[in-house]
């Protein structure tokens, strides 16, 4: 670290130049990555539905439908017009309506009424559309602008539309609202007004530079576009912060200041590692999950914590010796306290939260494992376009998802025998199949491709469903089940399913076991951190049970309130705000283990709460903004998920680590100092001793 801490000083306007140049070059590389979209690209390999996905590409010119259309007020005669005028428009690949499902020369009265209710029911009609991928922004601008704003669009499609349209704009957003916040923040926290932009110029740059450098990868997911500059900004702001205090109070021991910043690089680099740790193998426990989304944020955030960590140690103190003159002249006086006595009043309240932890914590951790995930973009928020016109549709034709199968081409009786089989199903308003649309006496060479083409291709049969249930949830994963058990009981494992339903129920099974592993990798990899960092048996238990009873708190509450939230919220909180905020209660610990060697323990738990509390306060303070600030302007229920669930998990994990921690460590003292290396606490007096004590005073 010497040599380091030189190679910066002696360096210091080349390393600002390079860190400069990088971050232009960086902040321009970022606007030629791709987002993806689309969360089914991220499911693993062998997922039913991304076999069957691949089929249909290779096989069908038309994909799957992925928006609805409803036209208000009109005739069997108009409505064949708009769905030839709907099908003219670039980008529409087809559109599916009632004269694909029944023949329309004969009265409606004829047609089953389910089939028909489906798409054509007072007077609106709806159709099922295929747009491009790819295309989705354009192709559904082109569609509204053609149906005029008094019919809808809704579904997947214009869902991804309108997430292509509010990425950029809310991440902006969101950062218009916390930047000042932060700052803010910062500038009643220390005592000068200059600091605080050192702090986020130093953490800003790293965001440019992580974002930038996504362009290796060539395409991240929205969500991590959405999310990862705010949480890298809030996980990794504390680095910064300790440097600079560091420096500070080096320079009231040496005159000269590149002195002061070379002990405070060397005494700094330490332990910001250790705490840059804790969060690095909470994001890269995500790596391991087999839903590919976990491998493209986790990756991305823990390059983000690692370009943070450099940009504090290397860039910072380069910045903060060429401006330290600024600093000086830019000084006020200190306007939070210090909180100096602050131990006395949450020593007491130690007690209480102690005994309220421990008969809420069975019922939090049962509580956090039975909250119900959404998978899909059906929360969208309701504020936009999209969400309100999916509201509409839904109130005239009720739910309504589409699910396709592939079976093997080549028995049309069997392929009969399957569609009436599973329409008959509950939830299965109609089936269309060639067998079920154009018969089985006329073979399918004997018509043209537009016809026999929507149903065969060189090796497989499509056999189009209509359910009546919403995309993702009980009774829809149930519906899957059923068709997918019936499909196999015909062609055992040659036949495929696909949907937004199959998808959503892929992703669920998928994600029921990623939970599992991505929480039990990120608590060993965490607890061994906390085993050498510490160089305690016993720390890491009471450390890691601090943290993580905050977060079955903080997760049971969807449950006990009857709410479902995004599995991605779920996921990437159980690793965030455990790698975030155990830094508080590693803090603590650290000052109450050296006090607790010259002091008593309630003496050491006093001093160490007053010593620690304000540091505890902005950190906690900043992240949990940070989080409130996403779930405050993100309409994609994941990163608003995500938002809430950090906002209120850091308070959860502020109050945990300064109330419950300190009971812990002073029922635990004993244990603490036996199973600490070089421990050395200070011995309490007994009761001979103070007798004795007493006797000589009395002589």
């Amino acid at each position: 670290m010497d040599k380091i801490a030189d190679l910066i000083i002696k360096h210091k306007k080349t390393i600002i130049i390079t860190f400069v140049i990088i971050g232009i070059v960086c902040s321009v590389l970022q606007v030629f990555v791709k987002k993806n979209y689309n969360m089914v690209d991220y499911l693993p390999k062998d997922a039913e539905s991304t076999k069957a996905l691949q089929i249909m590409n290779a096989e069908f010119t038309e994909s799957m439908p992925n928006a609805s259309v409803m036209i208000k007020n009109v005739s069997i005669i108009e409505a064949l017009d708009y769905k030839r005028d709907l099908q003219g428009i670039d980008g529409v690949t087809q559109v599916l309506w009632l004269d694909d499902m029944v023949d329309l020369k004969q009265p409606l009265e004829m047609s089953d009424p389910d089939t028909v209710e489906g798409f054509y029911k007072n007077g609106n009609a709806l159709y099922s559309v295929t747009v491009a991928k790819g295309v989705e922004k354009e192709t559904c601008a082109a569609i509204r602008e053609f149906i005029g704003e008094e019919n809808y669009l809704a579904g997947e499609a214009p869902d991804l539309a309108t997430m292509q349209e509010s990425t950029v704009t809310e991440v902006a957003g969101a950062m218009l609202i916390l930047v000042p916040a932060i700052i803010f923040l910062l500038i009643i926290s220390t005592t000068s007004w200059v600091e605080p932009l050192l702090f986020m110029a130093s953490i800003g740059i790293s965001i440019l530079i992580n974002m930038g450098s996504n362009i290796i990868f060539g395409k991240i997911s929205f969500m991590t576009s959405s999310i990862s500059p705010i949480l890298q900004l809030a996980v990794s702001l504390d680095y910064a912060i300790f440097l600079l205090h560091s420096f500070s109070d080096y320079r009231k021991k040496y005159d000269d200041v590149n002195v002061a910043m070379k002990h405070a690089i060397k005494s700094s680099a330490v332990t910001v590692a250790a705490s840059a740790l804790t969060t690095l193998f909470g994001f890269l426990a995500l790596m391991f999950m087999k839903f590919g989304i976990g491998a493209d944020l986790g990756l991305n955030l823990a390059k983000g914590i690692v370009l943070s960590f450099i940009s504090s140690m290397i860039f910072l103190p380069a910045l903060t010796l060429c401006t330290y003159k600024l600093l000086d002249k830019s000084q006020h006086r200190l306007i939070m306290p210090e909180f100096r006595h602050i131990g006395k009043v949450l020593t007491k309240l130690s007690v209480p939260i102690l005994i309220l932890v421990v008969i809420l914590i069975i019922p939090g951790f049962l509580g956090q494992g039975r909250t119900g995930f959404i998978y899909g973009n059906g929360s969208l928020g309701m504020n936009s376009r999209s969400g309100q016109d999916r509201l509409t549709i839904e109130e005239e034709f009720g739910n309504s998802t589409i699910m396709v199968l592939l079976v093997p081409k080549g028995d049309i009786a069997k392929e009969q025998e399957l569609s009436d089989k599973i329409d008959l199903l509950e939830h299965v308003n109609s089936v269309m199949s060639y067998a079920s649309t154009v018969g089985t006496a006329i073979p399918p060479e004997y018509l043209g491709n537009d016809i026999a083409g929507k149903f065969y291709s060189e090796n497989y049969a499509r056999i189009i469903i209509y359910t009546d249930t919403a995309e993702e949830g009980e009774v829809a994963f149930d519906t899957v089940e059923k068709i997918r058990t019936i499909a196999k009981s015909y062609y055992g494992d040659s036949a495929y399913s696909l949907g937004q339903s199959t998808n959503l129920y892929d992703m669920k099974n998928i994600v029921e076991k990623d939970n599992t592993l991505v929480n039990l990798i990120a608590i060993i990899s965490i607890f061994l951190v906390l085993l050498f960092s510490l160089k305690s048996l016993s720390l890491p238990f009471i450390l890691l049970i601090t943290i993580e009873a905050g977060i079955w708190f903080n997760l049971s509450i969807p449950y006990f309130a009857g709410t479902d939230i995004n599995f991605i919220g779920y996921l990437v909180l159980s690793t965030v705000q455990l790698g975030a905020t155990v830094d508080y209660a590693i803090l603590l610990t650290d000052h109450y283990m050296k006090n607790r060697k010259v002091m008593s323990k309630w003496k050491a738990i006093h001093a160490s709460l007053g010593e620690t509390f304000k540091s505890i306060l902005v950190s906690a303070a900043t992240l949990s903004i940070s989080g409130f600030t996403l779930f405050a302007t993100s309409t994609n229920a994941g990163a608003s998920d995500i938002g809430l669930l950090l906002g209120r998990g850091t308070i959860f994990s502020f109050l945990m680590v300064l109330c419950f921690l300190p009971a812990m460590l002073m029922i635990f003292d004993n244990v603490v100092g036996k199973t600490t290396l070089k421990s050395n606490f200070k011995k309490s007096r007994t009761s001979t001793q103070i007798t004795s004590e007493m006797g000589t005073d009395s002589v």
